[in-house]
């Protein structure tokens, strides 16, 4: 209280604010001197077996490391100190920069004596963790405002690392007077200068109005970055946008994470100024509404999708329950049908979506170059048998499971754009859709419908598993370690068996990056009918049949989670045995592709390459992955090539038979074949040519080459009954 009778000094209230200031004081050191005792003497371990001081140790060895930064658990700090931890977690923006200098004074008293030159102290940042249940970015509301808030999702732009200032220094224009050290808060919120000097002016001009300038120099700043925090595409409404939050980190937390990673968010839900400003100084948006932000103090990075977040909360009842079901004798056919069980038939494809949906192992090579494990497939073929609806089925079976259309999809949508951002006007990065499946399914319908160059985007995340940008100065790689899943109709709408390969209009670059090929055909069989017309029926009845229909199988829920489980860990290889096995199928599977294309005398439009042979390799990985075996047997090979049999092989050889299939004997599919050759060479596409006058040429001909030589096609010379037969017989099948 000195001063109180001196002259001049005079005060309006009775003493109001001085002892409110010295309680605050003293209540600040009391809580200081607390969190400094927790990191002192907290300590992991029991006396028996020796015991370690956590906090203090990590202290030090950040430290002499050069990194001054150290992560609390709230879970720590409340067993130490209940009242403390809750004081802390309801109040964060005060009580987090006393823990930042308790965590200074300790890692003063552990790091002396400290080498010469380094007698500054540094500030030490500190970063929470808590093992609470999350929050959804649309369940923050504006109770919340100002407390710590743990959020889960998407990582979708980042912008650069820029500097922000925490002290500044600022001059007088007018009568260059310096005002120093004025603290800044931290986050997005500035700092409003002074409108008037506040200097005395004996005997000068008066200073102007809004005098003072920042000096660059002298301010303190630290590096801040700002990010963009959407919701995970499983927690979104039907029907719904996908929510965004935007995040501010600083510091050792700028460049943690780049767009596409999933996070887990420990932050301060703060305000900060919304909406432009007129000429006036008003906001349009009105005085007093503010813009929500979060304060990032703790980043838990996903580093391998939900599946291995879905794996790591699993109870030991849980893991238990999963290899048991493991180590059943049919868990393969298990968990086939329970792929969409409401779906008849499709046995073999259910089979394939199962092996896409477990994958394979990533492998990275001693050159460092990478392997894939993801399983693509693709569903070709007549519409209306239910591609679209295992598309539907597998997005939310999987732990990770994005949905696009391939007609409302661009090639920035489904790999990633660069744009500018509206406030700073620096160009930022959003990943697409493959960035955000990143660890999962990214299912494609309406595949031939893409256009051609949005198709080819695609080529680099299917093989590699990485989209590299080169746009407006960003030059950067994203991962999209996700399995592809397409479904697409032929050229002509249905399936046309005299078209052959015509019915496939995709370039050999995009059909040899998928591991399985299943050409989907409606075919018309009584018997089929009617099952699959009483499968139907059922279907529509009423719940109770729907119940009895899927007995004895998978429910969602907990197939989602044993495909998380296995994921997480189980990376199995082949076995010696199988990979002999598998090398010499794949030799006569190669002759046999060759000597198919020798009889067409064409390629085959999808191609058989190294790249199936590693799809058969991943798919034995996947088989072997399900049972949570470490090693491929010879059986899961046979169940592999026999995978690959009925979906690729089968649709590159059949692709190109022409529509030769309704004849039995190999003579009359040569005879057709050399027909339509000399028909080809006779007659231009489009014409309109009479049968009789056909059959009457090719008749003349063999009359004026003197008889049929062996170079000749076994029509010519032939009767009129004998060339219909042929077409009748087409025309049949």
């Amino acid at each position: 209280m000195s001063g109180f009778d001196d002259a001049g000094v005079f005060y309006s209230d009775s003493f109001g604010p001085e002892p409110q200031a010295d309680d605050g004081q003293l209540r600040r050191s009391q809580l200081k001197k607390r969190l400094r005792d927790f990191l002192r003497q907290y300590r992991v371990g029991s006396d028996r077996s020796g015991f370690t001081f956590k906090y203090r140790d990590e202290l030090k060895r950040h430290y002499n490391l050069g990194e001054y930064w150290i992560e609390v658990s709230l879970e720590d700090l409340s067993s130490f100190d209940e009242d403390l931890a809750d004081t802390l977690l309801k109040q964060p923006s005060e009580h987090l920069p006393l823990l930042e200098e308790a965590a200074q004074d300790v890692a003063d008293e552990v790091t002396r004596p400290r080498p010469a030159g380094e007698e500054i102290l540094q500030e030490i940042q500190v970063m929470l963790r808590s093992d609470a249940n999350c929050a959804s970015i649309r369940s923050l509301k504006s109770d919340q405002m100002s407390r710590l808030v743990k959020v889960p999702g998407i990582v979708i732009s980042a912008s650069t690392v820029r500097a922000k200032a925490t002290r500044i220094v600022i001059e007088c224009r007018g009568c260059r007077n310096v005002v120093s050290n004025i603290a800044v808060r931290p986050g997005l919120e500035g700092y409003a200068l002074p409108r008037k000097c506040n200097t005395e002016q004996a005997g000068r001009p008066k200073c102007p109005v809004d005098p003072y300038f920042i000096i660059p120099d002298k301010c303190r700043c630290v590096d801040f970055q700002t990010l963009k925090l959407q919701e995970s595409p499983d927690a979104v409404p039907h029907g719904e946008m996908p929510r965004h939050m935007q995040l501010y980190c600083d510091r050792y937390l700028c460049d943690k994470i780049v767009p596409g990673n999933r996070v887990t968010i420990m932050g301060i839900y703060s305000i900060k100024k919304s909406g432009k400003t007129t000429n006036k100084g008003r906001d349009r948006v009105g005085v007093g509404i503010r813009g929500s932000y979060i304060r990032v103090v703790g980043i838990q990075v996903d580093t391998e999708g939900t599946g291995h977040g879905l794996a790591g909360v699993m109870s030991p009842q849980d893991e238990e329950e999963f290899r048991h079901l493991a180590a059943m004798p049919n868990v393969y056919e298990v968990i086939a049908k329970s792929i969409a069980p409401s779906i008849f038939g499709s046995a073999d494809i259910k089979k394939a979506i199962s092996c896409l949906l477990f994958g394979g192992s990533r492998k990275r090579l001693p050159d460092g170059l990478t392997r894939r494990g993801d399983i693509n497939l693709l569903m070709l073929g007549d519409p209306g048998t239910a591609k679209s609806q295992l598309l539907k089925f597998v997005e939310r079976c999987s732990p990770i499971g994005v949905y696009t259309s391939g007609k409302g999809s661009s090639a920035a949508g489904l790999t990633a754009s660069v744009m500018r951002d509206p406030s700073s006007r620096n160009f930022i990065m959003e990943g697409g859709a493959m960035v955000l499946a990143d660890g999962g399914v990214v299912c494609i319908d309406e595949f031939d419908k893409m256009r051609e160059d949005d198709r080819v985007a695609i080529h680099e995340a299917m093989e590699q598993q990485t989209i590299s940008i080169a746009k407006a100065g960003i030059t950067t790689t994203l991962n999209s370690r996700c399995s592809v899943l397409a479904a697409a109709n032929s050229v002509f709408g249905r399936w046309d068996d005299t078209k052959g390969e015509e019915n496939i209009d995709f370039m050999p670059t995009i059909l040899s990056r998928f591991d399985m090929i299943f050409i989907v055909k409606d075919e018309h069989n009584e018997e089929r009918d009617i099952v699959l017309a009483k499968h139907v029926m059922n279907v529509h009845l009423s719940a109770l049949t729907q119940t009895r229909a899927v007995e004895g199988e998978i429910e969602l829920n907990k197939l989602k989670r044993y495909i998380a489980y296995c994921r997480s860990k189980c990376g199995p290889r082949l076995s010696a045995e199988a990979a002999e096995k598998l090398k010499n199928k794949y030799i006569l599977m190669r002759s046999g592709a060759r000597e198919h294309e020798r009889e067409q005398e064409r390629s085959s439009s999808i191609p058989i390459t190294v790249r199936q042979l590693e799809a058969i390799v991943r798919t034995s990985e996947s088989l072997a992955k399900m049972k949570l075996q470490p090693f491929a047997t010879e059986r899961d090979v046979e169940e592999a090539l026999r995978l690959f049999q009925v979906s690729t092989l089968d649709a590159a050889l059949s692709g190109n038979l022409a529509g030769v299939e309704g004849f039995t004997t190999a003579e009359d599919q040569e005879m057709l074949s050399r027909i339509e050759k000399q028909l080809k060479q006779r007659f231009s596409v489009g014409s309109q040519v009479s049968e009789h006058s056909i059959v009457q040429d090719f008749l003349k001909q063999g009359h004026n080459s003197g008889g049929r030589t062996s170079q000749e096609p076994p029509s010519i010379g032939r009767s009129e009954e004998d060339l219909e037969t042929p077409h009748r017989r087409r025309k049949e099948t």
